[in-house]
């Protein structure tokens, strides 16, 4: 059996509680939800805005993947927690544009889009991930 592997790096937000930003386990690697925080400064950005907030997280989740060694490719399932129903027409186009433009061929990873109270008043979206090596 293999050993549980911490997944760090600075390419994404520091977790800001008691929990790793991804863990990696053999080949099944699991990233923890993210929001729309730079990882630079920890600041929460684009406020109102969930395509742009949904863009960002994304972002965070795949330098997570790839910290983990596996690419976005990789990735078969990303949970999408959103706090208020009519926003989904925004993350559903930011969403799509950014897997087409990071995933190779025709299978995308599976979704689901859960509608959801957030950890923080400026978090419209939460992303987590799962990978497969």
């Amino acid at each position: 059996m293999s050993d549980k592997i911490e997944i760090r790096t600075t390419g994404a937000p520091a977790p800001a509680h008691t929990f790793s930003q991804g863990v990696r386990k053999g080949s099944f690697l699991q990233v923890s939800g993210q929001g729309p925080v730079d990882p630079a400064t920890g600041h929460y950005l684009h406020s109102g805005d969930v395509a742009a907030q949904t863009t960002r997280t994304l972002e965070n989740v795949k330098a997570i993947v790839e910290a983990g060694g596996a690419t976005f490719d990789d990735v078969v399932m990303l949970r999408v927690y959103l706090t208020k129903r009519e926003d989904f027409p925004m993350m559903n186009d930011a969403y799509g544009a950014f897997v087409s433009a990071h995933t190779s061929g025709d299978v995308l990873p599976s979704r689901t889009t859960v509608f959801a109270g957030l950890p923080r008043e400026e978090m419209l979206v939460e992303i987590d991930a799962v990978a497969i090596v």
